[in-house]
């Protein structure tokens, strides 16, 4: 018979070698959303993250912004699911999906999720994008209307989404544009900068008429003496925001004004082995290209909702930051160019139906979630 003491005794070590297993198994952090993760092949080594969490009635594909994945949807798609069938894609060059060297122009994009819903037979879905995401609804809406119900825009529907024809740019746009076509003329006529040549210049000048210039100008210019052109940025986050993922949200929320879900913040980011926070994973070079592919679209067929947020809350860091004066300047130039650009979409696509919420920060569903909700069953209940 075996000395059972003998067995005891050589079992500890085992014990003690599974014991830390099993405590670091039960630590290893888990994304709570319902959802099922897949892969798509969108193109010959390009394989795209696609998150479905299930649900009965119209599919309903989200599409994220610059530097997200799907996961930034993680706590509004389960809200949606109740209703309607979502999914999420996670573009090329993010988080889980694959990170090739080229594709990033905004159709190729398009073609990534036409790509996705072919693969998963999504029939005639309702594609909602937030930010940078509106120039691949634009693309796909533009050149195929027939694969989708509606568009939707979650402060989103800009100039990389939808492109005034001339004449009807937005504010100091358009006035940069009438003096670019008056420029070129000028140039064309007066071939010499001899006094000849200045003389019918200056004629041309006075001939012209450019009602909005001169408003817009001195608009832009007392914008300039109150604050700088580009507005700066919140300080990054400290070695303490990036000792966890809890700690990185709670910078979030203190700084940008939203919060995160914490999945989204390990999809886009690296981990370390003690749970800190470490690099993005995502290259420069992809939001350089993605930015570098932008491309014109205008002719929107699709039924189209429009969420701006006028002007933009940009966070707690913003209301700290400067005078009382610059931050109003900032302000008043968002809110300027943005209505400008709503007022475009409205004027240009006629079944677009545009919502403007006050002081809205630019993640609008995530901090507006019940405005955005709202609107978004409305506009898909009218649907066809």
């Amino acid at each position: 018979m075996k000395n059972p003491t003998l067995l005891r005794t050589a079992a500890l070590p085992i014990l003690w070698a599974v014991i830390p297993l099993c405590a670091q198994e039960s630590a290893v952090w888990r994304d709570p959303s319902p959802h099922r993760v897949e892969f798509v092949v969108a193109e010959e080594n390009v394989r795209l993250e696609v998150l479905d969490w299930g649900g009965s009635g119209r599919p309903l594909v989200l599409l994220a912004g610059l530097g997200n994945t799907a996961h930034i949807f993680d706590d509004l798609a389960p809200k949606l699911a109740v209703d309607y069938h979502l999914y999420a894609i996670t573009r090329r060059g993010y988080g889980a999906s694959s990170v090739p060297d080229s594709g990033y122009g905004a159709d190729r994009l398009g073609d990534d999720v036409l790509a996705v819903l072919d693969a998963l037979a999504i029939n005639r879905p309702v594609l909602a994008g937030h930010s940078i995401a509106g120039e691949e609804l634009s693309s796909v809406g533009m050149r195929h209307p027939e694969r989708i119900a509606g568009l939707i825009y979650l402060d989103a529907a800009y100039g990389y989404a939808y492109d005034p024809p001339s004449g009807n740019k937005v504010g100091i746009w358009q006035t940069l544009e009438d003096l670019r076509k008056n420029t070129e003329e000028m140039q064309t006529r007066a071939a010499a900068l001899d006094d000849a040549g200045t003389k019918l210049v200056l004629q041309l000048l006075l001939e012209k008429n450019l009602p909005g210039a001169q408003r817009e100008l001195e608009t832009f210019q007392k914008f300039l003496n109150a604050a700088p052109l580009k507005l700066p940025s919140p300080s990054p986050p400290s070695p303490a925001d990036l000792a966890s993922f809890s700690a990185l949200r709670s910078w979030f929320t203190r700084n940008q004004g939203y919060t995160p879900p914490e999945a989204e913040l390990r999809a886009t980011r690296e981990s370390h082995p003690d749970g800190g926070v470490g690099a993005s994973r995502t290259p420069p070079r992809v939001p350089q290209a993605i930015i570098a592919g932008s491309q014109k679209y205008r002719d929107l067929r699709a039924p189209v909702l429009a969420i701006y947020a006028i002007p933009h809350d940009r966070g707690p860091w913003f209301r700290d930051f400067g005078s009382v004066e610059m931050r109003a300047a900032y302000d008043s130039s968002d809110a300027s160019v943005s209505e400008a650009q709503a007022k475009a979409l409205e004027a240009g696509v006629p079944n677009a139906r545009v919502v403007r919420l006050a002081r809205a920060n630019h993640y609008v569903f995530v901090t507006h979630e019940a405005d955005v909700l709202r609107e978004m069953r409305a506009f898909i209940a009218a649907l066809p």
